[in-house]
């Protein structure tokens, strides 16, 4: 079930766009303001966000910033008087724009399309198109393995853990389980356990009493509760503090569990799915994660390959992003040879998410329908000759020393500039500065911001 966000300080306009998404198949967040948003965020992430230009102390283009690394559609809603703001909105990523009074119509077209795109319905949900495994792409041989383990998987009920990089399709691949599996009629809900609170995290997963702790004014259903009979996706769940990780691994034994604030217990009927983009054994030895809840979460683990080690499938995902937006808009842009070359050159840190963010800049700038090389970001092509920056890593090397090499050249690459090393990385904010704390008390020296851009060596 795709999931809508609904940011607009007046009410009655909220209930009327969450009334009609929620009639198109959509499950329905409302904020009333950039801080009621955020929070919505870190509770569950949306497939489509419709926000308001104007809010109470704050400009619904914040958004933008507050959810970087998101897959996210964002419409924006303005005036007659406020094209301006549409067109911006559109510079920063909106993918369309709605003027108040809204049109109806415009609307359910939006919704349509982004039910349709994020799979609201298994009948729409391709698993046998060749190169599509569910909103899976690829050709490869070891996508076609992947596609072979998740089909396995998803016809039991058994706890899969995904292992995987960044922008890897950790949350694709897990809707995949869900839609094959006998649940798929039921709530699919991906919760990202390092981007919530850990003050907040075990309300969020389990629900709380009203009065149960300050500011707790009434009753809130958790993770758990909300979905149950269907799938729970706990993506980043070495980020999840140790003494939560106790009451989930009950929890995962039991199929019981207690709000905060309450001795009663409840049942759930919920399949997990987890995943990390950590080594799990690692994450183990760092103090991380613990052996026992690993061990019950990894019942079937998957590992989903880089994009650096499939080969063909890179080109194979340009072609079908610029694909997609020259439907969209029209237009019968290519790739100069250039421009291809760069793109199978580059090893693509950031994984699928990063090729596809690349894919719509360079849309955006290229001239006379063609995307060249130059229109490589810095980090791709530094000295504008289309050849990729490497981060060369000898046999022998453990992959948390490999992690911690490319994560250093990127931040030295990008002037130390975190929000922007997250972006080419392909990873949240919160993950990159937990990984650099890990680095300086391991005495690395980490970049700040005030370095120049460097080329990555290593």
């Amino acid at each position: 079930m795709p999931h809508l966000l609904v940011l607009d300080d007046d009410a009655a306009i909220r209930e009327v766009l969450a009334e009609i998404a929620r009639e198109h198949g959509f499950s329905v967040a409302q904020a009333a303001t950039m801080k009621d948003a955020v929070i919505q965020l870190q509770r569950q992430q949306p497939d489509l966000v419709l926000t308001d230009v104007r809010l109470p102390g704050a400009s619904g283009m914040e958004i933008f910033s507050r959810m970087p690394n998101s897959d996210a559609e964002v419409v924006v809603i303005t005036g007659h008087g406020s094209m301006d703001n549409a067109v911006e909105a559109l510079r920063l990523g909106a993918t369309d724009y709605l003027v108040k009074p809204v049109c109806m119509d415009r609307l359910t077209e939006i919704l349509n399309r982004v039910a349709a795109d994020r799979g609201a319905a298994i009948d729409n949900m391709p698993f046998q198109e060749p190169g599509r495994f569910g909103k899976l792409l690829g050709i490869s041989d070891s996508m076609e393995q992947l596609y072979t383990q998740l089909a396995r998987v998803a016809a039991t009920d058994v706890t899969t853990l995904l292992i995987g990089e960044s922008g890897t399709g950790k949350e694709l691949a897990a809707h995949a389980i869900h839609e094959l599996s006998n649940r798929s009629n039921k709530p699919f809900i991906a919760v990202n356990c390092g981007a919530i609170s850990p003050n907040l995290i075990e309300s969020e997963l389990f629900g709380h009493e009203r009065g149960s702790f300050t500011g707790a004014d009434r009753q809130h259903k958790g993770y758990f509760e909300r979905a149950d009979s269907g799938t729970l996706f706990l993506d980043e769940v070495t980020e999840m503090p140790l003494d939560l990780q106790v009451k989930l691994l009950r929890v995962l034994e039991t199929g019981r569990f207690m709000r905060v604030g309450t001795h009663r217990e409840a049942a759930c009927d919920i399949r997990i799915v987890a995943a990390t983009n950590r080594n799990p054994e690692q994450a183990i030895q760092e103090g991380k994660l613990r052996e026992d809840l690993y061990y019950r979460l990894s019942v079937f683990p998957i590992e989903l390959p880089p994009l650096r080690e499939r080969g063909t499938d890179i080109l194979f995902l340009a072609d079908r992003f610029l694909a997609a937006l020259n439907d969209k808009y029209g237009e019968e842009k290519a790739f100069s040879e250039p421009a291809r070359q760069a793109i199978c050159e580059y090893a693509w840190p950031g994984n699928v998410r990063e090729l596809k963010n690349y894919v719509r800049r360079a849309y955006i700038m290229a001239e006379e329908g063609i995307l060249g090389a130059d229109a490589l970001q810095p980090q791709i092509a530094p000295d504008g000759a289309g050849q990729a920056a490497r981060v060369t890593v000898p046999l022998g090397v453990t992959l948390a020393e490999a992690d911690r090499r490319l994560i250093m050249a990127t931040l030295e690459r990008c002037g130390g500039v975190k929000k922007q090393t997250a972006a080419v990385l392909g990873i949240s904010a919160k993950t990159l500065y937990n990984r650099l704390e890990e680095y300086t008390r391991a005495g690395y020296e980490v970049p700040s911001e005030d370095r120049k851009p460097q080329a990555a060596e290593n």
